[in-house]
C-alpha cells in the first residue's frame, strides 16, 4: 500500500511533536478548538426557542408512535408527512427521546456534528497537507458564521456535513489504499446523505469521485467498474427508503408533503429536485388572503401612519425606501435614510398591494415562503412576483452571488483567500496521472467540493436558502489551510511568496470591509486588522513564523466577530442565518421590527388551546388548519394531533372537503381553524361556508400569540358536527 507523503518543510516542527502517547501539540490546539466551539454554539442557546418548529413539531409526531416515526409524519395524527427524507429526523427524534422534546435536543445532534466535523476535517486535511494546514482549516470552519447557525438549529445541515466529512474520509482511504470496499464505503455514506436532504448530499459526489479515479494507482478500467459498482449501491441506498414507502397504499401511510403526486419519488424530482434548479413557483407558502365569508384587512382595519399597521402590518413604504429602489430590479441591494436619522440596508422587493419596488431590510421581507407580520408580495407563492425565489434571503443569480448582500454574510468572509489557495494549489506540484502529490488530491477533494458548490449556488435560481451554505464551509476551511501552509512552506525559500500572503490576506480584509459596510456594520475596531496587517509585515524582518500567524489572525477577526454575533443576537432562529448586522435589527423598517427572541417570539394562542383542548377530548384531532404554519405550534404546545389540510405551506391535497365530511360524521374533527382566499382549497372553503358554524369567540384569531408569518394572520374557528 502507497500514503502521500508530505515534505517536512511544509509545518512547524514543533506543531507535529508528540506531548502524549498518539497525541501532538497540533492536535491538542484542535481538541481546544472544538472545546471552544462547542462552548460557542451554546452561546444564548435559549433564544433558539423552538428552532424550526415544522420539524421540531414533527419530532414529537414522531414520537408518538412506530408508524409516525418511520413515515416522519409531520403532525401526530399522520395526516401528511415532512417534506424531507427521514434520517436526519430519526436521529433528532433520538435525542428527543432521551431529552425531551424542544428545540435545544432536536439542534443538540447537528451542534455535536458541526464540533466533532472540525476535528474529522482536521485529520484530513493533514493528510495530505500536514498539521499547520489541518488546524487553520479547523479553526476556518469553526468561526464561519454560517456554520454556527445551521449547527444551531434542526434544519439537520449540520448532520448532512459531517455525515458527507465522514464520506470523504472513506474516498481518501480507497484512493490510498486501492480497495473497493473503501468506495463502497463512501458510496454506502453519500446514501445515507441523501436519506437526510436528498439531493443535497450529491453536491461534492464529483470531487469524491475524481480523488478516487485520478488518485489510485489501480488501473484506469478497474477504477471504472469500481465506480459503477459503487453507483449502483448509492442509488439503491438513497432510494430504499422511498421505495418502501412508495409501495405502501397511499390510503395505508401520510400523504407525502410537498409532492405533486403523494409519493417519493415525486418529491425527490419535484420540490426538492427541479424546483431547487430553477423557478418553477415552487416552495409551499401559504396563500394569503381573507376568510371565507369576511372582508379584507384593507375593508375592516384603519389605516395607521405610513410604515405602521394594526399589529404590525404593512401599510405602505415611506417615500424614501420607494425612491431608494428606483430604476432597480428586485433583489437589488439599497439602502435608505428614515426620519430619525437611521439607515436602513436592504434589498429591493414589492411590497404586499404595490406594484413599485421597495428598499426593506433583510429581517423584514420573505424567508422560506413567510413573509413577516403575516403579509406576502403579490406574485408567486414564494413570494417573488415570478422572479428567483427567496432571493431577498440569497440574491440573484450570478457570479457575484456570494460576494454581495444578502448572501456575503452567510460564509463569505474567508471566499476570496480559499480561491486564491485554489489557484496555489493548482501550482503547488507537478501534475501527473495518477496524481501522486498531496498538494493536488487535496486540490481534487476540497478545491473540487468548494467550487462545485460555488458554481451550483451561483446559478440556480430555484429553491435556495441562506442556511444552504453551510455545506461550503469544510471545503472552505481546507483550501484556507492548504494556500496558507503552502505559503509558510515556499516563503522559506522563495521570498515572492511572503508579498504573495500580504496581497492574499490584504484583498480578503479588503472584501470583509466592504461586506460588512453592506450591513451597515463598520466599526473602528475593525481597523485593527489593518493594524495586525502592518504588524505582520513588519514581523518579516524578524521572525516569520510569527508574521504569518499575525497575518493570519488579521483576515480571521471578522469572520470570528460574525459568528460570535450570530449567536448573541437573538434573531429569530425558524430558519438558521448569519448575523444581520446594524441595518437588520429592526430599525423602524416599514415592514415592520422583529420580536426579540427564537421564532419572533410566538407562543401558541392559550385562549384558543384551552378552548379547543376542553371542547375536543372525545375526538382525534384538536383542529384542522389550512397548513403547518398554523398548526405545528398548535402540536407543540398540545401533543395532539392536528390536521394540516394542505401540508407545510397549504398547496398540498392532504384531505378534501368530502374527507373532512367524512371525518366530522365519524367523531375524528370537530372544529377548523380557516383563512384565507386559497384559490386551490375552493371546495373547502365552500364546505365550511355550507355546513359548519362559526365559534362567536373565535370569528376572528389567529393560531399563534406574537409576531409572525402568515400563520399569525387573522382566521375563523368554525364548528362542524
Amino acid at each position: 500500500m502507497t500514503t502521500a507523503t508530505l515534505p517536512s518543510q511544509v509545518q512547524p516542527s514543533t506543531l507535529g511533536k508528540k506531548i502524549l502517547p498518539g497525541v501532538t501539540i497540533g492536535t491538542l490546539i484542535v481538541i481546544i478548538i472544538m472545546v471552544a466551539s462547542f462552548g460557542l454554539h451554546m452561546i444564548n442557546i435559549n433564544s433558539i426557542g423552538n428552532a424550526n418548529e415544522y420539524y421540531t413539531a414533527a419530532v414529537e409526531s414522531m414520537l408518538k408512535s412506530w408508524s409516525n416515526f418511520f413515515f416522519i409524519a409531520a403532525e401526530p395524527g399522520g395526516s401528511v408527512t415532512v417534506d424531507k427524507p427521514p434520517l436526519g429526523l430519526w436521529i433528532e427524534a433520538i435525542f428527543a427521546y432521551f431529552l425531551g422534546v424542544s428545540g435545544f435536543s432536536v439542534s443538540l445532534p447537528n451542534i455535536l456534528a458541526g464540533v466533532f466535523g472540525i476535528g474529522l476535517l482536521y485529520s484530513m486535511v493533514k493528510k495530505y497537507m500536514g498539521e499547520l494546514a489541518g488546524i487553520t482549516a479547523a479553526l476556518v470552519m469553526a468561526i464561519t458564521p454560517v456554520f454556527v447557525a445551521t449547527n444551531r438549529n434542526n434544519t439537520m445541515d449540520g448532520i448532512l456535513v459531517f455525515t458527507l466529512l465522514v464520506a470523504a474520509w472513506a474516498f481518501i482511504k480507497a484512493t490510498e489504499s486501492g480497495k473497493l470496499r473503501w468506495v463502497l464505503l463512501g458510496a454506502f455514506i453519500v446514501g445515507l446523505g441523501f436519506n437526510i436532504k436528498m439531493l443535497q448530499a450529491f453536491l461534492p459526489l464529483p470531487a469524491f469521485y475524481a480523488l478516487y479515479f485520478f488518485g489510485s494507482k489501480e488501473g484506469w478500467l478497474k477504477k471504472i467498474i469500481n465506480l459503477g459498482i459503487a453507483t449502483v449501491l448509492l442509488v439503491a441506498v438513497s432510494l430504499s427508503w422511498a421505495v418502501v414507502v412508495d409501495l405502501v397504499p397511499a390510503e395505508n401511510r401520510p400523504f407525502i408533503g410537498s409532492s405533486d403526486d403523494n409519493t417519493v419519488m415525486g418529491l425527490i424530482f419535484g420540490h426538492n429536485g427541479v424546483s431547487r434548479l430553477e423557478s418553477n413557483g415552487g416552495g409551499g407558502a401559504p396563500p394569503s388572503g381573507t376568510q371565507p365569508g369576511q372582508p379584507s384587512n384593507a375593508e375592516t382595519q384603519p389605516q395607521q401612519n405610513p410604515g405602521q399597521g394594526q399589529q404590525g402590518q404593512f401599510q405602505g413604504p415611506p417615500p424614501a425606501a420607494l425612491n431608494a429602489c428606483e430604476g432597480q430590479t428586485e433583489g437589488a441591494s439599497c439602502s435608505f435614510t428614515t426620519q430619525n436619522g437611521n439607515t436602513i440596508n436592504g434589498s429591493c422587493i414589492i411590497p404586499p398591494n404595490q406594484t413599485a419596488l421597495a428598499c426593506a431590510p433583510q429581517d423584514r421581507i420573505p424567508q422560506n415562503g413567510q413573509v413577516p407580520n403575516g403579509q406576502m408580495p403579490a406574485g408567486g407563492p414564494n413570494g417573488q412576483n415570478g422572479g428567483t425565489p427567496f432571493s431577498q434571503e440569497t440574491g440573484s443569480p450570478g457570479v457575484l452571488r456570494f460576494f454581495t448582500s444578502p448572501l456575503s454574510k452567510q460564509m463569505s468572509w474567508l471566499l476570496p483567500f480559499a480561491l486564491i489557495s485554489v489557484l496555489l494549489a493548482l501550482f503547488g506540484s507537478r501534475i501527473q496521472l495518477p496524481i501522486e502529490s498531496g498538494v493536488h488530491k487535496a486540490l481534487i477533494l476540497w478545491g473540487g467540493w468548494l467550487l462545485t458548490c460555488v458554481v451550483f449556488f451561483s446559478m440556480v435560481s430555484g429553491i435556495f436558502h441562506a442556511y444552504y451554505a453551510i455545506m461550503l464551509a469544510p471545503a472552505l476551511g481546507a483550501m484556507v489551510g492548504i494556500g496558507f501552509a503552502q505559503l509558510y512552506s515556499w516563503g522559506k525559500n522563495k521570498n515572492w511568496t511572503v508579498i504573495g500572503l500580504i496581497l492574499t490576506v490584504l484583498v480578503t480584509l479588503g472584501f470583509q470591509v466592504f461586506a460588512a459596510s453592506q450591513y451597515n456594520e463598520f466599526s473602528w475596531w475593525m481597523i485593527g486588522t489593518g493594524i495586525l496587517l502592518g504588524l505582520g509585515i513588519l514581523l518579516m524582518a524578524v521572525s516569520r513564523r510569527a508574521a504569518y500567524a499575525i497575518l493570519l489572525s488579521a483576515a480571521l477577526i471578522i469572520p470570528a466577530y460574525w459568528s460570535v454575533m450570530t449567536v448573541t443576537s437573538s434573531s429569530n432562529n425558524n430558519l438558521p442565518t448569519a448575523y444581520e448586522g446594524q441595518a437588520q435589527t429592526g430599525q423602524d423598517g416599514f415592514l415592520g421590527s422583529p420580536a426579540p427572541g427564537g421564532n419572533g417570539g410566538e407562543t401558541a394562542n392559550t385562549e384558543l388551546v384551552d378552548f379547543l383542548q376542553a371542547n375536543t377530548q372525545d375526538v382525534e384531532y384538536l383542529v384542522a388548519v389550512p397548513s403547518s404554519q398554523q398548526g405545528a405550534e398548535l402540536v407543540l404546545a398540545t401533543g395532539r394531533p392536528v390536521l394540516y389540510m394542505g401540508g407545510f405551506g397549504g398547496q398540498d391535497e392532504v384531505v378534501t372537503a368530502d374527507d373532512l365530511t367524512t371525518m366530522v360524521a365519524n367523531g375524528e374533527l370537530r372544529y377548523v381553524l380557516y383563512g384565507g382566499d386559497r384559490g386551490n382549497k375552493q371546495d373547502i372553503t365552500n364546505w365550511l361556508s355550507s355546513s359548519c358554524a362559526v365559534v362567536n369567540d373565535f370569528s376572528s384569531v389567529s393560531s399563534v400569540q406574537g409576531q409572525g408569518g402568515p400563520r399569525n394572520q387573522n382566521m375563523i374557528l368554525y364548528s362542524c358536527r
